[in-house]
């Protein structure tokens, strides 16, 4: 069956024709502008192809609580021309097909967790570091849910202190994801973190800050392994760093052969960055099969 995916980036939207094995067929980027514009772009990908269902995994927050009458919408996002848009009611009437809708992120966990490197585990966490932060999680044989979903880019870190940098989260200022995502590295270098040396002060406190959520983390969802991806953990002089501060942070509290073996315990997706999209081709699946 012909399955389409959706991942909503906040610099792109990869569209893709796949099908329930995680195989992609076709696969498209589109810039993520307005959704005037974009959204018309999305439909005229899916259109062309005989879809069955559609999964989209979207930045957040959103609203995926199918009895409430915001389902599907994008939220109170920093992205503030998409906020509180219904992402999934246009996407549903546009193409007529099932919809399966989580976040980014969850998509991104259920892709790992369905085909790649956290297949066979019933609770596992996944980070992006990308323009944003956010955790996609996997808790006792299924995605997280709650009041909402899983916010964890905006907790709260304690500051190096080292570091001088206000933060530019519209909403905390200084919590995770405005000290440490993408868009924060970026005002910070004043260029793109991909050209700056890795002898820069501020990778040691990007380091300090992503190890401080993830030992949050481990300590509150215990999760059976944590996978990190996102354009900031391309560099790969991070892993070590990062692995490193959580031993450090953990002070031996937590004694488990998992943590023992932290290469092996918080690693680089297996997917090649297609795990959110593949995520979302699950997300299909299951809405075609309960329509």
């Amino acid at each position: 069956m012909l399955l389409g995916g959706l991942e909503c980036g906040g610099t792109k939207m990869v569209c893709a024709i796949g099908d329930e094995n995680g195989r992609i067929i076709k696969k498209e980027r589109i810039i993520s502008l307005d959704p005037e514009t974009t959204v018309p772009q999305i439909i005229d990908f899916f259109r062309t192809n005989s879809i069955i269902a559609l999964g989209v995994a979207s930045f957040g927050p959103v609203d995926p609580d199918v009895k409430s009458p915001t389902y599907g919408y994008i939220t109170s996002t920093t992205k503030v021309q998409w906020r509180n848009y219904d992402l999934i009611g246009n996407l549903r009437r546009a193409l007529n097909v099932p919809c399966g809708f989580d976040t980014d992120v969850n998509g991104a966990v259920l892709g790992e967790v369905t085909y790649g490197c956290m297949k066979g585990l019933s609770n596992a966490l996944y980070m992006t570091v990308g323009t944003g932060i956010g955790i996609g999680v996997y808790a006792n044989g299924s995605l997280l849910h709650g009041m909402l979903h899983p916010e964890g880019g905006h907790v709260m870190v304690r500051r190096h202190p080292e570091d001088t940098f206000p933060g530019n989260c519209i909403y905390h200022k200084d919590c995770l994801e405005g000290l440490a995502s993408g868009s924060a590295l970026m005002e910070r270098f004043g260029c793109n973190p991909a050209e700056v040396s890795m002898s820069d002060p501020v990778w040691k406190y990007e380091s300090y800050y992503l190890a401080q959520a993830l030992v949050d983390y481990i300590l509150t969802l215990s999760p059976e392994k944590i996978v990190l991806g996102g354009g900031v953990m391309s560099r790969a002089e991070l892993f070590p760093m990062i692995r490193r501060d959580v031993v450090h942070l953990l002070n031996d509290y937590i004694d488990t052969e998992k943590i023992k073996k932290i290469d092996e315990y918080i690693t680089p997706s297996s997917l090649e960055g297609d795990q959110a999209v593949m995520g979302c081709m699950k997300l299909a699946y299951d809405a075609a099969c309960s329509s």
